[in-house]
């Protein structure tokens, strides 16, 4: 990442900032503060700012913010295969596929053994049916998904095809499993989790989520906000 000053031309005509999304933050104030410290510093009343691809709040890593002109090229990047890291725990689930939410329900763990984590590990690779969380932004009839959850209503989730090209799993520290996962636009590491631990005729929810690539861009080239707020113009030079 650099390390010099921004510019407000160079915002205008447009950027791609990699941030390293803390935890607890949603990918909306990421966008906010940026927006905020943009137009503060380099004193204007609007700037165009958006995310190529929202990481829930209690994940963290890579999010691709696009600035001015370049905001045109956020489908594009939406697009791009993504890489995660993260813990799916075996033995229990919540209703948000995650730590959103308590867990509902608990499990046997004892029947799965290495042999049969290797066998359903390999059925999650290449094109697969997965049906997204309940507690999601996804609409229906004009209302987001989590909306019917919180309400307490049920709602009938359609699956949809998405694409898993690579899926490792350690499982030194079982009942919980690190992975790493590449997969394509659209795919749902909470319900990827999930529906692992059904395969296993067992429970899962993650309980740990890291984006950690987007495409060609990586989360070790990322910064956090307080690195960007150093690059921007200082007050004292406006």
């Amino acid at each position: 990442m650099r390390n010099k000053e921004f510019t407000l031309e160079e915002f205008k005509t447009g950027e791609i900032l990699l941030f390293d999304k803390p935890l607890n933050w949603t990918s909306f104030q990421v966008v906010n503060k940026v927006r905020w410290l943009i137009r503060k510093r380099c004193h204007i009343k609007k700037i165009k700012v958006g995310h190529a691809g929202t990481l829930d709040p209690l994940a963290t890593g890579l999010l691709i913010i696009c600035t001015g002109k370049f905001t045109k090229r956020i489908p594009e990047l939406q697009g791009q295969i993504k890489e995660y890291t993260g813990t799916i725990t075996l033995g229990s689930t919540t209703p948000s596929y995650d730590l959103e939410t308590e867990i509902d329900q608990n499990f046997p763990t004892e029947h799965i053994s290495e042999e049969l984590l290797e066998e359903t590990r390999k059925k999650f690779i290449g094109e697969i049916e997965q049906t997204p969380p309940v507690f999601s932004a996804l609409k229906k009839e004009g209302k987001r998904l989590y909306e019917y959850a919180r309400e307490g209503k049920e709602i009938e989730v359609k699956s949809r095809k998405v694409e898993i090209s690579e899926f490792e799993i350690d499982t030194e520290n079982f009942p919980k499993i690190h992975f790493r996962v590449v997969c394509s636009k659209g795919t749902y590491i909470r319900s990827l989790a999930h529906e692992f631990g059904q395969a296993l005729n067992s429970g899962a929810h993650l309980s740990e989520l890291r984006r950690t690539g987007i495409g060609e861009y990586s989360v070790d080239d990322a910064m956090d906000i307080e690195y960007f707020e150093n690059l921007l113009p200082s007050r004292e030079n406006n």
